[in-house]
Order: structure tokens, then sequence, then C-alpha cells
């Protein structure tokens, strides 16, 4: 099974790395991408509208209906542009032919190309997008610093076995970013299941290994789970963040091609194509 590589850094235009984008999919079967959000930023003037609503698509009325929280809906839009950026890259196709759609849970897929799965995740700061064409993918993101320990987070959030584990370690720092990775993993993990927040964090674990290999799925008493082809990954990002992310792979071969051109059928692409994106 392939290893996830460390996640892309991308800033607008696409052009510049959308090739990268496919060549780690084609290599490994996943990519991991994160962006700045102020990279990310839409241009809020009005006659900006002809450009943003196409590239937001079906999101685009949720979008509207924020005007009174202008930091969510900003955040709400940039995540999305991202998102839909990174997804057209994957298929060779334009972000706003990427029809973005939501499971009742609120995880996000692309309609009509089950060949790939996405997650999403992000701060106030970062945008994080996973792709996967093995399976199933969740990614989290977090503040490096972000406090934890010492707080209801390690009884409510972890096993027996990881407060024990976390216990200990002396400096409150070092428990602190233990912490922050096992609770990004347990994001991470519970969003490639599709349960979000509706998993119990206490019903499962992870042992983080000294010698630098991938975390491993643990019982709460710390005995290792068969966990036949999950691949856990956490990477220390730009100084300040932590990224998870957890991948299945569910088998599905190791066809590399994703364009869209050849995921449908022919005429239904040129109607597509015609007809443009439907703006819900």
């Amino acid at each position: 099974m392939a290893v996830m590589d460390v996640p892309l850094r991308v800033v607008p235009p696409p052009q510049d790395w959308a090739r990268g984008v496919r060549e780690q999919l084609s290599a490994t079967g996943t990519v991991l991408v994160y962006g700045a959000t102020e990279d990310w930023l839409p241009d809020e003037h009005e006659e900006d509208e002809e450009r943003l609503r196409p590239l937001l698509g079906r999101d685009w009325h949720r979008y509207r209906a924020l005007a009174d929280q202008p930091k969510t809906r900003r955040r709400f839009a940039t995540s999305r542009l991202l998102l839909r950026q990174v997804a057209a890259a994957a298929l060779e196709t334009r972000a706003e032919l990427v029809d973005l759609a939501y499971q009742p849970g609120g995880r996000p897929y692309v309609r009509g190309c089950d060949q790939i799965d996405v997650s999403l995740s992000h701060t106030e700061e970062i945008i994080v997008v996973g792709i996967t064409r093995r399976g199933r993918i969740g990614v989290d993101v977090e503040l490096a610093d972000r406090r934890m320990a010492g707080t209801a987070s390690e009884k409510q959030s972890c096993t027996p076995y990881e407060r024990a584990r976390l216990a200990a370690v002396g400096p409150f720092l070092e428990r602190n970013a233990r912490l922050v990775r096992l609770w990004t993993l347990k994001e991470a993990y519970s969003k490639a299941l599709g349960q979000g927040l509706r998993l119990r964090f206490t019903q499962f674990g992870f042992a983080l290994p000294e010698d630098g290999a991938g975390p491993s799925l643990v019982r709460p008493d710390g005995t290792r789970c068969s966990a036949p082809g999950w691949e856990f990954r956490v990477f220390d990002v730009a100084g300040r963040y932590v990224i998870s992310a957890a991948v299945c792979d569910a088998g599905f071969g190791e066809s590399a091609d994703l364009a869209v051109h050849t995921m449908i059928d022919e005429g239904l692409l040129a109607a597509l194509l015609d007809s443009g994106p439907e703006l819900g």
C-alpha cells in the first residue's frame, strides 16, 4: 500500500499546482492539500457575483444566507472554492463543473464521480483538502499549540490507555502536543467513517510510535485493533498546524486515470458542458 505524501501548499492560480495534485494521486492514490485562507478569499464586491456564483455552484445560496455573519461567510466561501479547485485539478476539468453535494451528516462529495472521495477541514487561517481514489478519506487540522491538556478534553476524548500514556509524559507542552495529535487523528478517522462527532472518541484510540512510524488504531485498553486497509498519518505544517489524515483502501484498483471524460458517458459529458453548471 502506497504511503501518503506530505501535504502540498497551494496558492492561486491552480494552473501552478494542478499537475502536482495529479502526480501525487497517481503515485500514492491520495493527495493532501492546504492553503492559507487569506490566499483564497473571494472578492466581496457586488460586481464579482458573476465570477463567484458559478464557482460556488450549489453552495451559492448558503453563502448568501450567511450575509449577517461575514467571517463565517468568507471562511465558508474560501473552503468551498479551494475544495472545488483541488477536485477540478484531480479530475482534469473546470472548477465550475465540479458539482459538490453533501451527505446528511454534512460530509461533502463530488456528484457523478464515485471514483474519488473527498474531505475538508479548516481553522480560521488554514484550509485542508484531502482526495483519495483508494476508498474513504478523512482529514482534520488544528493549531499545534491549541490548549487541550489540563482541560476536560482528556477525559471526554481519550481512552484509559491514552490517558495513561499522556500522564507518563512529563512536560506540559509535550503532553499538549500529543493530545492535539490524538484529537486530529480521531477527527480524521471519524470523518472517514462518515460519523463525524457522532462517534464517541472514548470508544477507540491511537498509539503514537516514537520511531517515526505511522499511528495505529487501538482499543480503549491499548490492544491493537485489526484495521486492514487503513493508513493514518500526522503532519506538522508551517510550524503552526497539525494535519491528520485517515484513509481506508477499499480495493478499488490501481487505475490512475481520473480525467472526468473517462469517468462518465461521453453524451452526458457533452450535455453538461453545453448547459454549464447547475446553480441550484
